[in-house]
């Protein structure tokens, strides 16, 4: 990217903060009833007075038309491009819930699933199993395996049916396929090498899951089996701190965005379960960090849900919450999402998300209330997200003049 080979003669620190709101999969669709958007039905007056009293947009989270995934959606929010520095979910999956990843390491998402006598997956979830039994079964399979070829294996629960993986050896390469057939009604795939390299890496991912069905066959749970994807090992990324002469706090709840966060170099406040949790660290720590990124998740699921009314719910319980950050003095607040979760299309999509940022820096422009449609009449257009980061830092007045 052509701001990088600059970003080092021009980047400067100093006091000011800056505060960047996530709400995930924040950009909606019309409802086709009233042919409003979740948040153009929303009441929500602390957002409004946000859009009002900055300048608005819209911002491409990857590329036009391309729907994108959380981590390459907040790697561009972050001022990474996304496409350079593809991330595998098991990494983030394995970094959010707080285990270590060395450089050899293999990281995997599992999920505990249900499989019949045939092996036909029939449940991909097991029922939803709670995380409590999730830990015992966690532990009863890590009690029995340890290590396979000589490769160790570490297993963490993560939340309800879904876990971590990590495998610690030699000679471990992420080109694997992944056992998950996608969906009910179908057998569970044998994972198998995408090229020689990896052959040794398939071989210990089957024994591995041979060896968990034989210990779940004698155990009274819907959880029979695992489901392993994201297979990645740890990317080298430049340090956001080192990158943007930033101390960077990451406030969220989830271990995805955490271990996102981790994985750039952030601060991660760990113990937060609600969005209350976010909003009383983020005052705790306000004098301890001059960037913060709080994260708000409920926007995103609700959305992939297909349940608009939840949705706006939510978009009116974050309203509520951040009206207890008002005192709180910040040279450059951020309003945006990550990517769009439309409620009528029960997932991700590619349209443009809402921006809106505030700074006495920075001309107001005439959007008076926070909805995709006013946003993009605002006076920063449709931009790409990687470019938000920067124009925060240049609000906060962390660029010197580049040239004579």
């Amino acid at each position: 990217m052509e701001f990088e080979k600059i970003l080092n003669n021009v980047i400067k620190k100093n006091e000011n903060k800056i505060l960047l709101l996530v709400m995930d999969g924040l950009g909606g669709l019309p409802h086709p009833e009233t042919g409003l958007t979740e948040l153009e039905t929303a009441k929500k007056p602390n957002l409004d007075a946000l859009a009002k009293s900055g300048m608005c947009g819209l911002s491409i989270p990857v590329l036009y038309g391309i729907t994108p995934g959380s981590g390459p959606a907040h790697l561009s929010l972050f001022g990474y491009d996304p496409i350079e520095h593809q991330i595998g979910r098991g990494v983030l999956e394995v970094l959010g819930i707080g285990m270590e990843m060395e450089k050899n390491d293999l990281a995997i998402r599992g999920n505990f699933a249900t499989i019949d006598a045939n092996h036909i997956v029939t449940d991909r979830r097991a029922g939803r199993i709670s995380t409590e039994e999730n830990r015992v079964l966690v532990n009863k399979i890590q009690e029995k395996i340890k290590s396979i070829r000589n490769v160790q294996i570490i297993i963490q629960t993560v939340k309800e049916h879904r876990l971590a993986i990590l495998l610690r050896g030699e000679n471990l390469s992420p080109d694997v396929t992944e056992n998950d057939p996608q969906k009910e009604g179908l057998a569970i795939k044998r994972i198998t090498a995408l090229n020689d390299q990896a052959k040794f890496t398939a071989e210990v991912l089957n024994e591995f899951i041979a060896r968990v069905e034989q210990i779940l066959a004698d155990v009274d749970t819907r959880a029979k089996t695992i489901l392993l994807r994201g297979f990645s090992g740890i990317p080298e990324i430049e340090p956001f701190q080192q990158r943007y002469l930033l101390k960077p706090a990451c406030i969220a709840s989830y271990p995805m965005y955490k271990g996102l966060a981790k994985l750039v170099g952030m601060d991660v406040i760990r113990g937060l379960e609600s969005i209350d949790d976010e909003i009383k660290a983020l005052n705790d720590l306000y004098n301890e960090y001059d960037f913060f990124y709080l994260h708000y998740k409920k926007t995103d699921s609700s959305g992939e849900d297909g349940n608009f009314e939840k949705k706006v719910a939510a978009i009116e319980e974050f309203d509520e919450k951040i009206a207890k950050i008002k005192h709180l003095k910040f040279e450059v607040v951020c309003l945006t999402g990550d990517h769009s979760t439309p409620s009528v299309l029960k997932g991700h999509s590619w349209h443009p998300v809402p921006l809106a940022i505030v700074s006495k820096n920075a001309i107001s422009d005439d959007v008076d209330t926070f909805t995709e449609r006013a946003c993009a009449k605002g006076m920063l257009g449709t931009i790409p997200a990687i470019n938000v980061m920067y124009i925060l830092l240049a609000n906060a007045l962390k660029f010197d003049k580049f040239g004579a």
